[in-house]
């Protein structure tokens, strides 16, 4: 059986909308404008944000977003799903123009499906972050915004790398993108530890976005949290990030004995003296067979 037979792919017709991407050099503009130029002085200033993380431990790959997608003050979708998987072992978030996020993670899949069928095996996640940004490098200045972090369990084990629509790559422990992501680096540049229990990582990813979507006006929603493990990933839950902040600031509330010891702190106990015995006189004390006379008192 033929590869494009296996794929379900068709030669494109010039007739109907093509299923691949133009080349850089392709865009549709008016005659005798150079894309780049158009595009930078036409295009839509679109204003992005939201809040996604990942981060690496010793159980796998944490992976966690909001689900508040919006375009400036608008709120497009209160339920969006930041983190899309990409195979069984693979899963990476999104941040950047929804569209685009969308789009090349199609196209990831699709390439890797292919690279599987050849090699008899699923690319390494090194190697998928290394296709992913040389594919998106070539639209370099064409207004593409895609930021990623790619979560995923090879032979060599956990990994994680951040791509972006430049062509950047890096290979981190921990990653957070969009417009929340300073409040959420605070968090977890506080708790992270390599040796962390899994339970500690989810309480850990929670805490960070819900921050977060607290601080930042384009992140909100809720709180999708995913996990990578060996087996594979998996979908652990989802939960409304004003409930989850709202339970996080009661734990961190003193109990009402601990505010009153505070409050009221008790009367320091005399002390003996260390040579004779006597009672030490305190501030504006007078000691027995002592003329002098305590501070602040006025002679008549």
């Amino acid at each position: 059986m033929a590869l494009q037979d296996v794929c379900k792919w068709q030669a494109p017709d010039t007739q109907r909308p093509s299923p691949h991407l133009p080349q850089s050099s392709g865009w549709a503009v008016p005659r005798g404008c150079d894309p780049r130029a158009f595009l930078q002085t036409h295009g839509p200033r679109l204003a992005h944000g939201t809040t996604t993380l990942a981060f690496r431990f010793r159980h796998g790959v944490i992976a966690a977003a909001d689900t508040r997608s919006s375009c400036g003050s608008y709120v497009a979708c209160p339920a969006s799903c930041k983190v899309i998987p990409v195979h069984r072992h693979l899963l990476g978030t999104t941040s950047g123009t929804s569209a685009d996020c969308a789009t090349w993670y199609r196209v990831l899949q699709r390439e890797l499906r292919l690279r599987a069928l050849r090699e008899g095996q699923l690319p390494s996640v090194a190697s998928a972050a290394k296709l992913l940004s040389a594919m998106m490098s070539r639209y370099r200045g064409l207004d593409l915004c895609v930021a990623t972090a790619l979560c995923g369990w090879d032979c060599s084990g956990p990994a994680l790398f951040y791509v972006y629509s430049d062509g950047t790559r890096l290979q981190g422990d921990i990653f957070s993108v969009g417009s929340g992501s300073p409040y959420a680096y605070g968090v977890l540049d506080r708790g992270y530890r390599y040796d962390m229990t899994t339970q500690e990582a989810y309480a850990l990813a929670r805490c960070a976005v819900a921050h977060a979507t607290h601080r930042d006006a384009y992140s909100g929603g809720s709180v999708d949290l995913f996990h990578v493990r060996e087996s594979g990933w998996e979908y652990v839950s989802r939960n409304d990030a004003c409930v989850l902040y709202t339970e996080l600031q009661k734990l961190r509330e003193p109990e009402p004995e601990e505010e009153a010891s505070q409050a009221h702190p008790e009367p320091a106990t005399t002390h003996r003296a260390e040579e004779d015995g006597e009672l030490s006189a305190g501030a504006g004390e007078v000691t027995p067979g002592d003329s002098r006379m305590p501070a602040g008192t006025e002679m008549l």
